[in-house]
């Protein structure tokens, strides 16, 4: 049997290259390439904060990477699912999509994001208050 699908939202993939101690727990959970599920609204977010953190050239290396893995992009099926999600489950439309993209590929998702908190199939691995301060 293959390993589960898992979608990585951007959170994780921020805990996870900065090294913080919260992303040092992830690693375990990170899947490998072959089962891991990039949506391209993550490609986006994960560019935009990796260009302003750490510089261009890191960001498109970061983002070759990604693209070893499965890369969803949004279509009118996931879009609609996220509209959906947004309604029941107040998340914000970058959120949605992600969940949605989850939900559509049958794959769990790996966040340490607590807007996500309670819902099904989410491995959720929030920040507390002591996360902050060894960042």
């Amino acid at each position: 049997m293959a390993p589960p699908l898992r979608v990585v939202d951007t959170s994780a993939w921020i805990e996870w290259l900065t090294g913080s101690a919260l992303g040092k727990k992830l690693e375990k959970q990170f899947p490998d390439k072959p089962q891991c599920i990039v949506p391209t609204i993550v490609q986006l977010e994960l560019s935009k904060w990796l260009v302003r953190e750490v510089g261009e050239e890191q960001a498109d290396q970061m983002i070759a990477y990604t693209q070893k893995c499965i890369v969803i992009p949004m279509d009118t099926t996931i879009a609609l699912r996220a509209a959906d999600l947004h309604r029941a489950h107040k998340l914000a439309t970058a959120d949605a999509i992600v969940y949605a993209t989850a939900r559509h590929q049958g794959a769990d998702l790996l966040t340490c994001d607590a807007h996500f908190k309670g819902l099904p199939d989410v491995a959720l691995f929030a920040k507390t208050s002591r996360d902050f301060e060894e960042n």
